[in-house]
């Protein structure tokens, strides 16, 4: 993981399970890296990227003002929970929304964890698929393009079947509340 963690500072990618599912990461303030993700899965510049987060104190770095009800949904969701927040800064272009939100996750996962407190920064959480495919339950269903087109792969939990994707909720400074993904 020490390699991986060095490689993600430099600008590098990774195949690497989640709370959720398969997915590719990178630093989420380095937008060649960014770029990079765009290119492996042939994905328009216009969709935005998933990011996953420790805990509220590195949110807060990159969103620097959301509704407290925030911290109560973060709190009492029952399965990972994607929040959509307004007017994020300090992250690559591309993986904000046209309207300067972005979906950030505090993940609760192991590995992912390792990953975000190695690098000390948001880590894309996009899943492992080519744009338009349907996301991967295991490491095995992995297109082998994707594979062998990012520069590291997380090596732990290769045969764990993972279906489930993350609720995602859009919140708005007011506290206004759009379902996106239940």
């Amino acid at each position: 993981m020490k390699d991986i963690i060095e490689g993600l500072k430099k600008g590098a990618t990774v195949l690497y399970p989640t709370d959720t599912i398969w997915g590719i990461g990178c630093d989420a303030t380095n937008e060649e890296a960014c770029q990079k993700i765009l290119d492996i899965k042939n994905r328009p510049e216009t969709k935005s990227f998933i990011l996953l987060v420790d805990g509220f104190p590195m949110l807060q770095r990159y969103i620097p003002e959301f509704h407290e009800i925030c911290y109560d949904l973060a709190d009492l969701a029952t399965r990972p929970l994607t929040i959509i927040y307004p007017n994020a800064t300090g992250l690559a272009p591309s993986v904000l929304a046209a309207d300067g939100s972005v979906g950030i996750r505090i993940t609760y996962d192991p590995i992912c964890l390792q990953l975000i407190r190695g690098l000390r920064k948001p880590l894309v959480s996009t899943s492992a698929n080519l744009s338009g495919q349907p996301s991967p339950i295991n490491f095995e269903s992995v297109d082998a393009k994707i594979k062998s087109n990012v520069d590291f792969i997380v090596k732990q939990r290769l045969n764990e079947k993972m279906t489930t994707p993350s609720q995602i909720i859009q919140i708005g400074v007011s506290g206004d509340v759009k379902i996106i993904r239940k």
